[in-house]
């Protein structure tokens, strides 16, 4: 049995460890996020749903409302590092901004009421506030002739 553990990147963990800001390494961006992240909670009449969005402008989001599926998509534009620095003497060496669009659908249970929808923006969450759809009112029998 071996006693040393087996480490494929055993170089790469070491310098990351011994040193993380000492190499600098080039990047074009970020991945985008996988998809953007919610809590939904429900009650009687409604229900609220909290979304993720830090770094987006309110303009570039859009929420889209079918039934009961429910559609968010907001394009992320970072600054272009490229464009910060022409004019200077400086070359980008590291840049984290990136800049594209990520959506998230989800299906509720019943359908929302889509004129008495609201939303509201505020520090990176979204907070949708969606309202159940009334059912009609009573049951409707049908006359068999």
């Amino acid at each position: 049995m071996n006693r040393f553990p087996i480490r494929a990147n055993l170089f790469d963990d070491l310098f990351r460890d011994a040193s993380p800001g000492f190499f600098v390494r080039p990047l074009h961006g970020d991945a985008l996020p996988e998809r953007i992240r919610l809590d939904v909670k429900e009650s009687d009449k409604a229900y609220t749903v909290l979304a993720e969005l830090p770094g987006v402008a309110k303009d570039d989001i859009h929420v889209d409302i079918d039934g009961g599926l429910v559609t968010l998509r907001a394009e992320v534009k970072q600054l272009d590092a490229q464009r910060e620095g022409e004019g200077r003497a400086e070359r980008v060496v590291r840049s984290e901004r990136y800049y594209g669009t990520v959506a998230r659908s989800i299906q509720l249970p019943v359908d929302i009421d889509d004129s008495e929808a609201s939303a509201k923006y505020e520090h990176g969450v979204l907070t949708l506030t969606l309202p159940k759809r009334r059912a009609p009112a009573g049951q409707k029998r049908v006359r068999i002739d």
